[in-house]
């Protein structure tokens, strides 16, 4: 079941990327008593979402945050250190990144997707939802192929 508009994020487990190294992280305790925009990308390094998705949000991170948005964090189904070196090319230290190694949290949502044509395998959808204490405030699903309602600029036009 596709997680929707209203529902709490399921338990899972995430690995934060951290100066320090990686640090797991929980669902409840990383969402809880704040407001995040999270964002996911099919995978680190791949076309749109290194050419659009991660940049349009570090473009927009102050005017995300200006509408009262804590913390702005992006997931793919990457290993920690992977999410760190791309954070690291792309210097995007206003964004917090979240590995999801096994898709376990893709899968939890209901939002993954058979990359495997591409030799990807499970990885997530693009999605862009905005979380407060747990609960999803609003979610964006791309249709396939699309880059459109997942983006930063589409997010700051409803917040």
């Amino acid at each position: 079941m596709t997680i929707k508009v209203g529902d709490r994020l399921p338990d899972a487990t995430l690995v934060k990327v951290t100066h320090e190294g990686p640090e797991q992280v929980e669902t409840a305790d990383y969402f809880a008593g704040r407001r995040v925009a999270l964002f996911a990308v099919p995978g680190a390094f791949t076309p749109t979402c290194s050419a659009q998705h991660l940049p349009g949000f570090l473009a927009q991170a102050d005017a995300i945050r200006a509408k009262g948005v804590d913390e702005i964090a992006c997931t793919a189904v990457n290993d920690a250190f992977v999410m760190k070196a791309w954070r690291q090319v792309n210097d995007a230290t206003a964004i917090t990144m979240l590995a999801d190694g096994n898709a376990d949290f893709a899968k939890a949502i209901g939002l993954t997707l058979d990359g495997s044509k591409f030799g990807m395998g499970t990885r997530s959808q693009r999605y862009t939802m905005l979380v407060h204490d747990g609960v999803v405030e609003q979610l964006f699903v791309e249709a396939p192929g699309e880059f459109k309602v997942s983006s930063a600029e589409h997010l700051l036009s409803v917040l």
